[in-house]
């Protein structure tokens, strides 16, 4: 059983903001139940990335299967190509219909069930290219849900949706992995990796995953297929 007050719920992806967002949470004294879910998605070697960071920053790691590849929808769980010609204003079709909402949505009936009230989320309103699952608005409205919608809720419990990432620049996330001592190597952002799980270099996240590190000066620790 948990520790009431301290345990939160961290989506834990396997990319750059997700393994932040967990190293936050570690920092900030909770205990770090970690849930990644294994959705269908084309990306899968995230997953292997996700429990190497787990292991390193979760008291507690779950791999949750829902295979989103029913409905289809989306460049990462459909046959559908994922752009390679640079980050666009309008959501891609990487996009992965009501994602968060679903995703968040079973870390909250985690956190319920552990008696945790906080639950951690990597998004990012500055270089979010274009998700609408991202934004600030997003969050506030799922605080409101998970209490309408829950059984600790009616009782008058508080569930707090941590977003520490919202409103960072990706050059902000990569210095923040190194102030917490995080090897970023460990994590995997690209969309389209090959075969042996090296970053295609071109998909909307492996650019913005790039910008970041540049701009923050820093080396990129990213493996990619033409390398």
């Amino acid at each position: 059983m948990s520790d009431p007050g301290k345990s939160a719920v961290v989506l834990l992806s396997g990319g750059l903001d997700s393994m932040v967002c967990a190293g936050l949470a570690r920092e900030a004294g909770f205990r770090v139940l970690a849930l990644t879910i294994d959705y269908g998605q084309r990306h899968r070697v995230e997953i292997e990335a996700a429990k190497q960071i787990a292991g390193l920053l979760a008291d507690r790691h779950t791999i949750l299967p829902l295979d989103l590849r029913a409905f289809g929808g989306s460049a990462l769980t459909d046959d559908i190509a994922v752009p390679k010609g640079g980050v666009g204003t309008d959501t891609p079709v990487t996009y992965v219909p009501a994602r968060n909402t679903v995703f968040l949505s079973l870390a909250l009936a985690w956190a319920e069930a552990a008696s945790a009230r906080d639950l951690f989320v990597g998004v990012n309103a500055v270089d979010y290219s274009g998700y609408p699952d991202c934004r600030p608005a997003f969050i506030e409205e799922f605080e409101r849900l998970a209490r309408l919608a829950t059984k600790a809720g009616d009782e008058g419990a508080t569930f707090t949706v941590h977003a520490p990432l919202l409103k960072m620049t990706k050059a902000d996330i990569a210095r923040e992995a190194v102030r917490l001592g995080l090897d970023a190597g460990l994590s995997h952002s690209c969309y389209d990796p090959d075969e042996g799980g090296a970053a295609c270099g071109l998909c909307d996240a492996c650019r913005l995953r790039a910008k970041g590190f540049e701009d923050a000066g820093l080396p990129d620790p990213t493996r990619y297929a033409d390398a």
